[in-house]
């Protein structure tokens, strides 16, 4: 069996290279860990992403997917299977809207809302093709995806991008007014931007966003793709504010670690897509559903999401303390189990030293440190997590101080 070192070595002259990994080999995990080649353990406060809502080889998902009774990979759209209609069945009645729309990854879901709201708006307006969104977005890196999200760093490598984007200001209900007109097809929002560093989007321009959307017949589209399915403590971070959309996107931890999103969609903006309007191959099938739907059934079973509340509120609350005691931590953001320290300092360095501490979590925006771990986790995984963080934090402002004085 190859190691670390061999598995490195090999995709350095293979893989294209789009990212930058931790340096260690991945080869189990369980509950909130995962366990290397060496037999090392991590504590997972990165969670895939957002993806790994459950931990690691949760027991009722591996359930799931050793079911012999269950002998369907893969059947394509054009016929039936038994779990397709179950699952948009859950996911209309937990959001409150009417039709579902499967596809593979988040990306994907932007991509097919951005359609749909353009052919909503041209049954109404040959002109209705204009798409808002919000400054510090992200919405994903396709190409239309993309040209919906805000750091130029993603965007000008693949300049031009489709057109008909405007960014509206953050948090600005002045200028989203303003930029509003009978033209706009769809604002869309993250109610809270993740890749953005675990920023919220204000009460007030959020349901002016809405009332705007309703007033000019346009889609308001929630892009909840790493804010929903539980992260917040509640099943979407819009139910937080009474937010109804036209419009959720979700995808990350819905079929517990295999690819599947969804678009969910109010019954008026829905019919604007007839068959050959759009379509996926994978998008849907039988085994991601049935994960998906123990999924479902075990973020719904009681004290589950108060579960996700009570242990949120405790890690923030000692991520506050640890900022009081270091003026390192410039702000701490977030709800439930989606948090973020924003510092003074550059965090990449941090990521690799909470790795060779045993916890794992990331950065972004180049100096927030961002914490989406498994739903599961337990008040003593928070108290591990924070006494890594201040042994690093400690001794990163030693280094910041005496480079200040020199």
């Amino acid at each position: 069996m190859m190691k670390y070192k061999q598995i490195a070595e090999l995709e350095e002259r293979r893989l294209v290279p789009t990212y930058n990994r931790l340096p260690f080999l991945a080869v189990g995990g369980e509950g909130c860990y995962l366990y290397d080649d060496q037999g090392r353990k991590y504590l997972d406060f990165l969670g895939g992403l957002g993806v790994n809502a459950l931990g690691h080889a949760h027991p009722e998902m591996m359930a799931v997917l050793r079911d012999s009774s269950e002998s369907l990979l893969h059947v394509s759209n054009l016929i039936y299977h038994r779990f397709q209609a179950l699952l948009a069945d859950q996911l209309a009645k937990l959001s409150g809207l009417d039709r579902v729309f499967f596809a593979n990854t988040g990306t994907e879901a932007v991509e097919g809302a951005l359609k749909l709201a353009r052919a909503f708006g041209r049954e109404h307006s040959p002109d209705r093709t204009g798409i808002l969104a919000v400054e510090n977005s992200f919405h994903g890196r396709t190409m239309g995806a993309l040209a919906a999200t805000w750091p130029e760093k993603y965007r000008t490598p693949f300049e031009p991008l489709p057109p008909g984007v405007k960014f509206i200001r953050h948090d600005d209900v002045i200028h989203l007014k303003k930029n509003f007109s009978p033209d706009v097809a769809a604002l869309i929002v993250e109610v809270i931007q993740g890749e953005g560093g675990v920023v919220e989007l204000n009460e007030e321009f959020l349901k002016t966003g809405q009332e705007l959307c309703r007033e000019h017949g346009s889609v308001f589209i929630c892009d909840e793709i790493q804010c929903g399915m539980g992260r917040t403590g509640d099943f979407f971070a819009y139910q937080q504010i009474g937010l109804q959309p036209d419009v959720v996107l979700v995808a990350k931890p819905l079929a517990g670690g295999l690819p599947l999103a969804a678009i969910l969609a109010s019954d008026e903006v829905a019919q604007a897509f007839h068959p050959g309007m759009h379509g996926t191959t994978f998008g849907g099938g039988p085994l991601q559903c049935r994960l998906a739907l123990k999924f479902l059934e075990i973020l719904q079973r009681p004290d589950f999401l108060e579960h996700v509340r009570e242990v949120g509120s405790y890690f923030k609350d000692r991520l506050l303390n640890l900022q009081n005691e270091l003026p390192v931590i410039r702000q701490v953001r977030g709800h439930g189990l989606m948090l973020a320290a924003e510092l003074s300092i550059p965090g990449k360095d941090l990521v690799q030293q909470g790795v060779e501490a045993g916890v794992l979590f990331n950065c972004t925006q180049e100096n927030v440190l961002r914490f989406l771990p498994p739903l599961i986790i337990q008040r003593q995984h928070v108290d591990r997590l924070i006494e890594v963080l201040h042994s690093i934090l400690i001794s990163a402002s030693r280094i910041e101080t005496k480079g200040v004085r020199a």
